[in-house]
């Protein structure tokens, strides 16, 4: 048995919340226990489908190639390397 640690309220039509409760029953889990793992079931999905970056075969390559390629610093970044570099010489 796990222990919670912080609480979600819901407000549900009545027919809602009877027809959560019967699936719970299906089930044979708590209503509290099914909504749980149904939301977190989708909370899984939708990261997924967000947070995931599909690449073609084309931009596979495109982006290896890149990875691959030495590191040029640009402009900016040399003089913010160059200005960090002054900021942290002791005095």
């Amino acid at each position: 048995m796990t222990s919670a640690a912080a609480r979600l309220d819901l407000r549900l039509d009545p027919s809602d919340k009877e027809r959560i409760a019967r699936a719970a029953d299906l089930r044979g889990v708590a209503v509290s226990a099914f909504v749980r793992d149904a939301v977190l079931r989708e909370a899984e999905s939708v990261m997924a489908a967000e947070l995931t970056v599909t690449l073609s075969a084309a931009e596979s390559k495109r982006f290896l190639k890149a990875l691959d390629a030495p590191f040029q610093p640009n402009a900016r970044l040399k003089n913010a390397m160059a200005e960090a570099t002054r900021v942290a010489k002791p005095r």
